[in-house]
């Protein structure tokens, strides 16, 4: 079992760096931003290449930072008893939630962005507007990295569940009586 933590602990570790690395980007995200509103409304100039930089900065942020969200449990979550449960049943959870749900989810949206940015890389496609950027299966390529890496992150939960499964049980503590006293 310490096996399957060692590799869990690596993959944590590649989805804090790139998660860290692509929330430094948000303060470029804000500066793109305000020099956007500032041209646009104080000088009525409109520049196509500034809208594209703060769409692909953006997805690169979300993108990124994806898995790091799921890896610190940040991310919305649906089920409202979580909170409550012991820890064998919310690695329970989080094993068959992570087998049944997750991973079939995320590894077919990285299927099908690998297979999008193929072609849009094969075709070198860019923008469609004659100023705006080019390369667009760079964006492209961070789809599917992302949720590759949020794939990841994904074994990086079901190998501690089941590293928690695998731990003997601890022998559970006599019950007391309502009169106090132990069974």
């Amino acid at each position: 079992m310490r096996a399957l933590v060692r590799i869990a602990d690596r993959i944590d570790r590649l989805t804090v760096s790139v998660g860290r690395a692509s929330s430094w980007l948000l303060p470029v995200l804000m500066a793109v931003i305000v020099l956007n509103v500032a041209l646009r409304y104080g000088f009525g100039l409109g520049l196509v290449e500034l809208e594209e930089v703060q769409w692909h900065i953006n997805a690169v942020v979300v993108l990124g930072c994806l898995a790091y969200a799921y890896r610190d449990d940040v991310h919305v979550r649906v089920d409202v008893w979580h909170a409550g449960f012991s820890r064998r049943r919310k690695a329970w959870v989080e094993l068959i939630g992570g087998v049944v749900l997750l991973l079939p989810f995320v590894t077919g949206i990285a299927w099908f962005a690998y297979g999008n940015f193929l072609y849009s890389f094969s075709i070198g496609e860019g923008s469609p507007m004659p100023s705006g950027l080019p390369a667009r299966y760079v964006i492209k390529f961070c789809l599917f990295a992302g949720f590759a890496l949020l794939a990841l992150q994904g074994v990086s939960a079901i190998l501690r569940s089941l590293s928690v499964l695998a731990r003997p049980r601890s022998p559970s503590r006599p019950q007391p009586r309502p009169g106090g006293q132990a069974r």
